[in-house]
C-alpha cells in the first residue's frame, strides 16, 4: 500500500495525513491492539516486529522523527513506546507500543531504522531493564557498567549498597574496530574531560585518533545523573514537580523547561490557561532563550579561539541584563519556579511602567550589541577558518539522530515547535523561524545569533500587548483544583521548543496525585549523539568546536 503521491516533476510528494484507521490498515497484521493517547493514536505491536513497523511508518507514512523512546514497567509486563512525529508537521503523531514479557523483557531494537534509538534504548536498558535485540552497543549509558539493578524497575532495592569496581590496567583500545579492520593502524586513545572547560560540564569524550585525525568518539555521560524522572514520579502534579525542571538545563532556560512540564500536565488535566498568562509566559520564555543563546555564543568563542576578556565577557554582560529582567519578573536569577499549572505565580512587577521601560531599554540596546558580536565573532578570520566547513552535519543525518533546535536548523531543517505545534501566544505574533544551510559549526552559531533578534521581536510585541491589556482582564491563573488526579492509564507526550531544541515529557497517570511514569525527552541528549558524525576525520580542535556548537548542558543530558 503506497501512500506517496507521484509528483509531476518526478519527485515523490510528502505522504498525506492519514487517519488512525488508515495507519492500522497500513501496519496490517503487526497491530495486536490499539490505544488512544491524548496526543496520538497508539498501536500495540509484537516485540519482534519493531523494525518492520518503524520502517513502514517512516518510509510510507512520513513519520521521519523519532522524538523519544519511553520504557516502563507494569505489574504484568514491560513496555517500550516509540513516539513518532513528522519534521514537516509535528502535530501528526503516532505511538508504537511494544509490550514484553516480565520474565524475558527482550524487544527488537529500532536503531537500524532510526539512529537516535541507540542512546534512547541504552537508557531504557540502563534504568528500566529492557533488552533490545539487534542493538549495536547495548550497555549502560548513565550508570557505571558494574551497577547492580535498574533504578526505575519496580523491584529495585534503593537500600542495596553498590560496589563499583575499577578495571585496572585495562587497554582502552581493546576491541577498537579500527584494530580489527587494520591491525597496523596508528591509533592513539585520548581522554577529553570529564573535568575540562571545553566539555561544558562533566562530559568524558573517549577519543580514538588515527594520526592527528579523529577516528572515533564515545561520549561517556552520566556523571551528573540524579534520576530526575524518579524524583518527579515521587512528587504531586499540583505543586511538587514544577521546581525540578529549572534544574535540567540549569544555565538559563528555566522557564522554557517549566513550560514543558506545564504543557503536558495541563493537557493531562484539561486545564485552559488564561490568554493574559500566556502572553506573560511567552515574554519570560523568550528572555530565557536570549540568555541561553548569549551564553552559547560566548562559550563557543571561548572554545574556538580562547577569547575570554572581550567576547565571553561581552556575552556575560548582555546576559546579565536579561537576568536582571528575569529577576524583576520572578524574584530569582536562575531557578525561577515562576510557572504554575494554569498560569504564572504572579503578575508583572509594580510599577508596571518601570518594568516595561527596562525591557524596552534592553531591546533598544540589543541590535548594537549583536552588531558587536558579528564584528568580533562572525567577521573574525580565525573563527571562520575554525568553523566554516567543519563539524558538518547533513540534514538527513541530523533527522536520523533526532537533532532539533539550532543544531537542526543550522542544517537547514525548518522545524520549530513554536510555529509548527503552536502553544502559548506564539501563533498570534509576528516572527520568523531561522535556518542556515551551511550544516557546519559556523551555521549553528549564526542561527543562535539571529534567533536572538527574533526573540527580541517577540518580546517587544508581548510588552505592547501587556501594556494595553485591560486591568479587569489580567487573569494570571486558571481555577485549578488543589489536588489533581488524572484518570487511570491516561497517557500523553507533549513538547515545547526549548533553547536547545525539542524538550518533551511523557506522563502516564494511574489515578493518583502522582505520575506513574514521568519521562523527559532532552534535546541535548539527542543532539549530543551527533558528535561522532560531525567529528569523523576532523582534528581535535575541530572536535572541540563541534562540541561547543551543540550547546549542551549536562544537567539536561543526564537528568
Amino acid at each position: 500500500m503506497s501512500l506517496e503521491n507521484p509528483d509531476p516533476h518526478g519527485v515523490d510528494a510528502t505522504p498525506a495525513e492519514l487517519s488512525a484507521d488508515d495507519l492500522a490498515d497500513l501496519l496490517g497484521e503487526h497491530v495486536l491492539a490499539r490505544e488512544e493517547h491524548l496526543n496520538a493514536p497508539g498501536y500495540v505491536v509484537r516485540p519482534d516486529a519493531v523494525q518492520d513497523v518503524l520502517s513502514t511508518l517512516k518510509t510510507e507514512a512520513g513519520f521521519d522523527h523519532l522524538s523519544c523512546v519511553t520504557a516502563q514497567e507494569y505489574e504484568d509486563r514491560y513496555e517500550s513506546i516509540y513516539h513518532l512525529k513528522k519534521f514537516d508537521d509535528p502535530t501528526q503523531e503516532v505511538s508504537v507500543v511494544v509490550p514484553t514479557d516480565r520474565e524475558n523483557p527482550v524487544s527488537q531494537s529500532g536503531e537500524p531504522v532510526f539512529r537516535t534509538a541507540d542512546w534512547h534504548e541504552r537508557e531504557a536498558y540502563d534504568l528500566v531493564g529492557i533488552e533490545y535485540e539487534g542493538h549495536p552497543d547495548l550497555r549502560r549509558i548513565l550508570l557505571p557498567e558494574t551497577w547492580q539493578g535498574h533504578p526505575l524497575a519496580l523491584n529495585y532495592d534503593q537500600e542495596r549498597p553498590q560496589v563499583v569496581s575499577l578495571r585496572e590496567h585495562a587497554n582502552p583500545l581493546a576491541g577498537d574496530t579500527r584494530e580489527e579492520d587494520d591491525p597496523d593502524a596508528d591509533t592513539m586513545f585520548l581522554n577529553i574531560g570529564p573535568h575540562h572547560p571545553a566539555t561544558h560540564g562533566v562530559l568524558h569524550l573517549k577519543t580514538t585518533l588515527d594520526g592527528e585525525q579523529v577516528a572515533d568518539v564515545d561520549s561517556d555521560i552520566g556523571y551528573l545523573h540524579r534520576c530526575e524522572e524518579q524524583m518527579c514520579q515521587n512528587g504531586t502534579y499540583r505543586h511538587q514537580i514544577m521546581p525540578y525542571p529549572d534544574r535540567w538545563d540549569y544555565i538559563s532556560a528555566g522557564m522554557l523547561n517549566e513550560w514543558a512540564y506545564a504543557r503536558v500536565a495541563e493537557d493531562l488535566a484539561d486545564i485552559e490557561v488564561p490568554e493574559y498568562a500566556q502572553v506573560i509566559r511567552t515574554l519570560g520564555a523568550e528572555l530565557c532563550r536570549i540568555a541561553s543563546h548569549l551564553l552559547a555564543v560566548g562559550t563557543f568563542a571561548l572554545d574556538v579561539y580562547g577569547d575570554f576578556t572581550a567576547i565571553f565577557m561581552y556575552a556575560i554582560r548582555d546576559r546579565e541584563k536579561t537576568q536582571n529582567l528575569l529577576e524583576d519578573l520572578t524574584g530569582q536569577r536562575l531557578m525561577f519556579n515562576y510557572f504554575r499549572l494554569g498560569g504564572v505565580v504572579w503578575d508583572i512587577p509594580e510599577p508596571r511602567e518601570e518594568f516595561f521601560e527596562k525591557v524596552r531599554d534592553f531591546l533598544e540596546e540589543l541590535p548594537e550589541a549583536l552588531q558587536e558580536y558579528h564584528d568580533l565573532i562572525t567577521s573574525n578570520e580565525i573563527l571562520q577558518m575554525r568553523t566554516v566547513g567543519t563539524g558538518v552535519l547533513p540534514p538527513e543525518v541530523a533527522k536520523d539522530y533526532g537533532a532539533t533546535g539550532p543544531v537542526a536548523r543550522g542544517s537547514g531543517i525548518d522545524y520549530d515547535l513554536r510555529r509548527d505545534d503552536p502553544y502559548g501566544y506564539y501563533d498570534e505574533l509576528d516572527w520568523n523561524v531561522i535556518t542556515e544551510d551551511g550544516c557546519d559549526n559556523f551555521s549553528r552559531l549564526l542561527v543562535r545569533m539571529r534567533e536572538v533578534e527574533e526573540s527580541a521581536k517577540i518580546i517587544e510585541q508581548c510588552v505592547d500587548l501587556l501594556e494595553d491589556w485591560p486591568e479587569d482582564d489580567r487573569e494570571i491563573q486558571a481555577n485549578v483544583p488543589r489536588t489533581l488526579k488524572p484518570e487511570d492509564d491516561t497517557e500523553v507526550y507533549r513538547a515545547v521548543e526549548g533553547a536547545k531544541g525539542e524538550l518533551g515529557i511523557y506522563i502516564r497517570a494511574d489515578g493518583t496525585d502522582k505520575p506513574a511514569r514521568f519521562k523527559i525527552r532532552s534535546p541535548c541528549f539527542s543532539n549530543l549523539q551527533t558528535l561522532p558524525e560531525m567529528s569523523q576525520g576532523e582534528y581535535v580542535p575541530d572536535l572541540v568546536a563541534a562540541l561547543g556548537s551543540l550547546d549542551i548542558v549536562l544537567g539536561e543530558v543526564d537528568r
